[in-house]
């Protein structure tokens, strides 16, 4: 790969660590136990981060944001994920959700949706997949028809995260079916929209404290200027916002794995066997030094393809390794979390396999960093595609 796209971290970058590392462990992680075992939204974390300007750091400032870079960004959500993996979905769905409309949006669409979101008055999620159409999302069959002054909506989106509390929801729907992918557009719906509903909470195995829901389009009708850039161009976008968003579902993979090793070291630390410290059994060592290894392996990994994401897209021309180093970034990242968080559980005994600890709760939730946004085994075959190219 490229060595383009490299990095470097500012005292800025440490200094939205520290501020979020205090506001995650002050005000999000006391609720993180309790959003898990009763499956709520975490509020408590969207105001913060809402009050603190976290929720959505990307928004340029023209839109009333904060214009930070995609690393900022990534360590905001790493930061949450440390200790709730369900909050750091705030600031990575609005950034997912708004990045099409970023990208490809006319001006005044920007100028309608983003502001409001950047206020922190609104949240957007995101509606690519659905039940029969998930890693072959152009597969899909919600449809959209232009009907005079407005598009005309039909089908079902699945798996829509923090569907129900996002107001904005970016959505895209077939415009012409000869055309496969390239007869895919986009759209940005409001919930108040008629013909708009949103279906019953998906029961998960983790990452419970974010909603995730079917949409239903029933004659759902918006003006005809809701349309993402030009009719046909849908499918392109949600490829490019990939590239700016696969590397924040590897920072929230990052941060799981950071939790649950900080978690192993202090309590191997303190737990006694044998007549002295687990932590002093090289066996034990050895496997937080691999941890350890592993996880600054992920972020930096990680970092790289943010830093890449922002310059590979520069002058209208795409960087062609681009997608390759954002689709590793994801896979190896989220395959860290889960391999992290399981080794976690296992320090931990029988006591990591309660939920008196946290440690079970993030191997739950780090599986699905190894399925959201594009599966591992999708990542893997961008990877070999772009190699093989």
């Amino acid at each position: 790969m490229s060595t383009t796209g490299l990095y470097q971290l500012t005292e800025e970058h440490d200094a939205i660590r520290a501020a979020v590392r205090d506001i995650a462990e002050r005000e999000i992680a006391p609720y993180a136990a309790e959003v898990d075992a009763d499956s709520r939204y975490p509020i408590e974390a969207q105001k913060a981060l809402t009050a603190a300007g976290f929720h959505a750091t990307h928004i340029p400032e023209a839109y009333g944001g904060e214009g930070a870079d995609a690393i900022a960004t990534c360590i905001v959500i790493e930061e949450v994920a440390r200790v709730d993996v369900s909050a750091s979905l705030v600031p990575a769905v609005n950034k997912l959700g708004s990045m099409p409309i970023i990208l490809s949006a006319s001006e005044e669409l920007k100028q309608k949706v983003l502001p409001s979101i950047a206020a922190g008055d609104a949240m957007i999620s995101y509606g690519l997949s659905e039940r029969e159409a998930g890693s072959d999302a152009a597969a899909m069959r919600t449809r959209a028809r232009r009907d005079g002054d407005t598009w005309v909506l039909d089908g079902t989106k699945a798996w829509i995260t923090n569907s129900g509390v996002s107001e904005w929801y970016t959505v895209m729907a077939v415009t012409d079916p000869e055309k496969r992918a390239n007869g895919i557009s986009a759209f940005v719906v409001h919930r108040d929209d008629p013909g708009f509903a949103v279906g019953p909470k998906e029961r998960k195995m983790g990452i419970k404290g974010s909603p995730t829901c079917e949409l239903y389009f029933t004659d759902c009708t918006i003006p005809a200027d809701r349309i993402i850039g030009a009719e046909g161009t849908g499918f392109k976008t949600a490829l490019r916002t990939l590239d700016f968003t696969r590397p924040t579902i590897g920072a929230q993979a990052v941060g799981i794995a950071q939790g649950a090793l900080d978690a192993a070291v202090e309590y191997t630390r303190e737990r006694k066997q044998f007549g002295k410290a687990v932590s002093d059994f090289q066996g034990v060592q050895f496997m937080l030094a691999d941890m350890a290894v592993q996880i600054e392996a992920a972020r930096h990994l990680v970092y790289v393809a943010a830093a890449r994401g922002e310059s590979g897209h520069s002058g209208g021309k795409v960087d062609p390794d681009l997608g390759r180093l954002c689709a590793a970034a994801k896979a190896f990242a989220s395959d860290v979390a889960m391999k992290v968080t399981t080794d976690a559980v296992q320090l931990f005994g029988g006591a990591g396999y309660t939920q008196d600890f946290p440690v079970e709760r993030m191997m739950r939730d780090a599986k699905i960093t190894q399925i959201y946004e594009g599966t591992n085994q999708i990542q893997r075959m961008v990877i070999a595609r772009s190699l093989l190219r």
